[in-house]
């Protein structure tokens, strides 16, 4: 019976037409399906009946597509090509214990990749898959992804579990400042250095200005400025001395604790935003995706039980 909502030609018929048209040979198309050449060439006319027009041209020493046989070869090559590829890609995570996770580029390299051991240790098994990106995947299921870890506003997430808010304050390296050459003493002492932005429509927020609007500094210009369109990349930069840089805690925590980044103030801001972990709906019924979310929770959790400036400078 004929699928009422897809009118498509039978699959064995459309096989033979794309090896047929392939090699440009039934005799060859037949040895590649194994099967005789009468029966490619049957099931060519029955594909040719249904579609009520003629894919090939037969001549004495040569078969040719016709041009509806072109067009049609370019659209059945293509469907069986992703069908191919979609079979391939669900058979080789068929046995594996697979979680994707989308998150930011800093949160996955400043904090998920350095706790990862943590995880995998215990669950060897578990396959994870990190997709680090700046764009908000709203679809989890259409993009593939098990789980994500949102920074967005503190209590706009429905359905998703708190990871932890932040506080904010500038971090720069231990050698940038003990420089006696430009003491960092006060907030005032960086009108002296290079400052290091965030260049994000999305990180707005996370800008030097209201950092010194928090503290009631006005019209600041530093002695320069670098700008970063992630911020792994600004945290690096600060790590080779480049600048002072807005730090993140406790994103921060395990470049504060090794004393690979300092606070020089004790001032700090509270941010509007904080991580939170969002499971797809699908997901939710895979113990693999479960234990990793719960292990999100218990481990960043655990950060917020440290000082956010344990060490100044």
């Amino acid at each position: 019976m004929r699928n009422q909502r897809y009118d498509v030609p039978p699959l064995d018929p459309l096989l033979a037409f794309e090896a047929a048209a392939r090699n440009l040979s039934f005799t060859k198309a037949a040895a590649e399906l194994h099967l005789t050449q009468s029966a490619v060439s049957r099931q060519i006319q029955q594909l040719e009946e249904h579609l009520g027009i003629k894919l090939f041209e037969r001549r004495a020493r040569a078969l040719l597509l016709t041009e509806n046989g072109q067009l049609f070869y370019r659209a059945a090559q293509d469907a069986l090509e992703k069908l191919h590829d979609s079979a391939r890609r669900l058979r080789s995570t068929a046995t594996l214990n697979t979680v994707v996770v989308a998150t930011t580029p800093g949160f996955a390299s400043l904090w998920l990749i350095p706790h990862l051991a943590g995880f995998t240790r215990d669950h060897p098994h578990v396959d994870v898959r990190i997709s680090a990106t700046n764009e908000m995947i709203d679809d989890l299921e259409r993009a593939g992804v098990d789980l994500a870890v949102r920074y967005v506003p503190e209590g706009s997430v429905t359905g998703g579990r708190l990871l932890f808010g932040e506080t904010v304050f500038p971090v720069c390296s231990p050698a940038l400042a003990s420089n006696p050459a430009n003491r960092l003493v006060t907030p005032d002492d960086l009108h002296h250095h290079v400052l290091l932005y965030l260049e994000s429509p999305r990180a707005a927020w996370l800008d030097w200005e209201l950092w010194f609007h928090a503290l009631g500094l006005r019209d600041f210009e530093p002695a320069g400025k670098l700008h970063f369109s992630h911020y792994d990349q600004l945290i690096q930069a600060a790590l080779d001395g480049h600048g002072v840089a807005l730090g993140r805690h406790p994103l921060l925590r395990r470049l504060l604790r090794e004393r690979k980044l300092v606070a020089p103030f004790k001032k700090k801001v509270a941010s509007s935003r904080a991580y939170y972990v969002v499971e797809s709906t699908t997901a939710k019924v895979k113990r693999q995706v479960r234990e990793f979310a719960d292990w999100l929770v218990e481990e960043t959790h655990a950060e917020t039980l440290d000082a956010p400036i344990g060490e100044t400078a």
